[in-house]
């Protein structure tokens, strides 16, 4: 008999998506497709410098579609970079826009699309489904294995002004195609393989435990956190392991899908609040507030949180509820250390009395809405005690 949680009425959505070595090769197909008669590429100096722009450019300049490069994106991208983007874009006379790098350049694409389309500054969009108008066509070619901008239905970008980053949540935002190639993260270094790896861990297992999720969201969770767990470390030593990409990018896809659908949590909440006042990176956020994150909801949803230790490989049979616990938190541990990320959110620079504010924006962010564990500002503020 089917259960009441698979009957129930629910919506995935995912963008058309080429996967496999040489996807960035279709970038000039694609848009060509779509009509483009000028593009305009969003990436950064990073990304530039691996290579991988020229390469979409270069499938750009094969259908002669003209392009213009718009670089000026920082980490954590902010409203005034969208600002300018959109003006660069009219400015350009672009009626297409290719993303190439990782999630900042992906979501700065998605802000400029918004916002050109619908007059509008990117900020008035924060919330769910707050977009009128859908944009120009996007494609995004991800850079890295973390993100999953290139198949969500989620962009953030910084308030500057508020210092706070704004979640915007809309099928509006969705790319129209996602050309995912996993030769493109060779070329990451070992931190930011080792923190977009976190992230897409985190986008699985959040995913897993959201009060959202559902049957299809579960499927692509459970698969994301084996390919995950066992493949970072091999992909930070052997970074031109291609078996090892594959699987990384695989299961950042994955995860992507899962998330992009049953939404996020505390993790993801706290980290955005960390960016948004503090500056610091995002999977860096992440992989450092995890553990504490697990240990504070794992209660409230123990066969879950077994689910995962399981996926991750570890043999709980005959362990009380307590010792599973600590078999998860200590297997997450020694990702993270085993990942080289041996730091804590205080030896980066968060105080004491940063706590109030930090812990006052991650409640009110979205993602707070899907933990399967309901936190209050003081439970929030302890979580980031303990993270010090």
């Amino acid at each position: 008999m089917n259960s009441p949680a698979s009957l129930e009425l629910r919506k995935f959505v995912a963008p058309e998506f080429v996967y496999g070595s040489g996807a960035i090769g279709f970038v000039g197909r694609y848009a060509k497709n779509f009509g483009a008669r000028r593009a305009l590429v969003v990436t950064d100096p990073g990304v530039i410098a691996a290579g991988w722009t020229d390469m979409a450019l270069a499938s750009l300049d094969a259908e002669n579609i003209p392009w213009a490069v718009y670089q000026s994106v920082t980490p954590n991208p902010k409203d005034h970079e969208v600002a300018d983007g959109v003006q660069f874009y009219r400015d350009n006379r672009c009626d297409i826009i290719v993303a190439v790098g990782g999630g900042s350049p992906m979501d700065c694409a998605k802000g400029i699309s918004i916002s050109s389309a619908n007059n509008s500054s990117v900020l008035a969009f924060e919330g769910v489904d707050m977009v009128p108008l859908p944009g120009p066509p996007l494609i995004c070619v991800p850079t890295t294995a973390g993100s999953s901008v290139d198949v969500s239905q989620f962009a953030i970008i910084t308030d500057s002004a508020r210092k706070l980053k704004i979640a915007i949540v809309t099928k509006m935002v969705v790319p129209d195609v996602a050309l995912i190639d996993p030769e493109t993260t060779t070329t990451m270094p070992a931190e930011l393989t080792a923190a977009t790896g976190l992230d897409a861990l985190v986008h699985a297992i959040e995913a897993y435990v959201s009060n959202a999720s559902s049957p299809f969201t579960d499927l692509n969770a459970l698969a994301a956190i084996p390919r995950l767990a066992q493949n970072l470390i091999p992909a930070i030593e052997t970074p031109l392991d291609m078996g090892c990409r594959n699987e990384m990018m695989l299961g950042s896809l994955q995860a992507g899908l899962a998330f992009s659908n049953a939404s996020l949590g505390l993790v993801h909440a706290m980290a955005h609040s960390l960016g948004g006042l503090l500056g610091f990176p995002h999977g860096m956020c992440n992989a450092l507030l995890l553990e504490h994150v697990v240990a504070f909801n794992y209660p409230a949803c123990p066969d879950r949180y077994d689910d995962i230790a399981r996926a991750m490989g570890l043999a709980l049979d005959g362990l009380a509820q307590p010792e599973r616990q600590d078999a998860l938190l200590h297997a997450i541990a020694a990702l993270r250390e085993g990942s080289g990320i041996r730091t804590t959110i205080g030896a980066l620079g968060v105080t004491p009395k940063d706590i109030p504010q930090l812990a006052l924006n991650a409640a009110n962010d979205p993602c707070s809405a899907t933990n399967p564990r309901k936190a209050t500002v003081r439970d929030i503020e302890r979580l980031y005690e303990k993270a010090l």
